[in-house]
């Protein structure tokens, strides 16, 4: 089950960097069919949406307004090709940070997530502080993107590059 009545608490008052509350939203089998509709494909209207999960359309409106306004929607987003895009090498970068810059993770985080070619970052518990999943025109620029960003920030204790050779978007819901 998803988020809480979870009108979320604003880290940093970022969205997208959200924490959850304790008590999970009661979804429906209504809730689950809407969810799993928009997650195939978000640019549905209203109407078309209401009549797939079977629904009317004005439950349908107020349906998907109370999943946006709990939280349990974030948002609508395009499925972007980067290699269409000009940018086809992916890597998944991962960050140990030094033991000193620990009161910086979550500001680092929002500072990684503005950077241009940075498709998600996540901070982790484990051996590895970040995975910071990236996209560039070549190698030359992932060089680069890892040198500017990551190894000269004082931060920064380690930097590990894995390259993407294919992904796939999974449709989880």
């Amino acid at each position: 089950m998803v988020g809480p009545n979870d009108l979320r608490t604003r880290v940093g008052g970022q969205s997208g960097l959200e924490r959850r509350s304790a008590a999970p939203l009661r979804l429906d089998d209504v809730d689950h069919r809407l969810l799993a509709a928009l997650a195939e494909d978000a640019r549905l209207a209203n109407n078309a949406l209401a009549r797939r999960v079977g629904i009317a359309p004005s439950t349908c409106l107020t349906r998907v307004r109370r999943l946006r306004e709990e939280g349990v929607v974030r948002g609508f987003h395009a499925d972007v090709d980067p290699a269409l895009a000009g940018r086809p090498l992916q890597a998944i970068v991962a960050v140990r940070m030094h033991g000193t810059a620990r009161s910086r993770l979550k500001a680092f985080l929002r500072e990684l997530a503005e950077l241009p070619g940075v498709m998600n970052v996540y901070l982790l518990g484990g051996a590895h502080d970040f995975f910071i999943h990236v996209a560039a025109p070549d190698s030359d620029g992932l060089n680069d993107f890892v040198i500017e960003n990551l190894s000269t920030n004082p931060g920064v204790a380690l930097t590990e590059t894995n390259l993407i050779f294919e992904h796939a978007r999974a449709s989880w819901y």
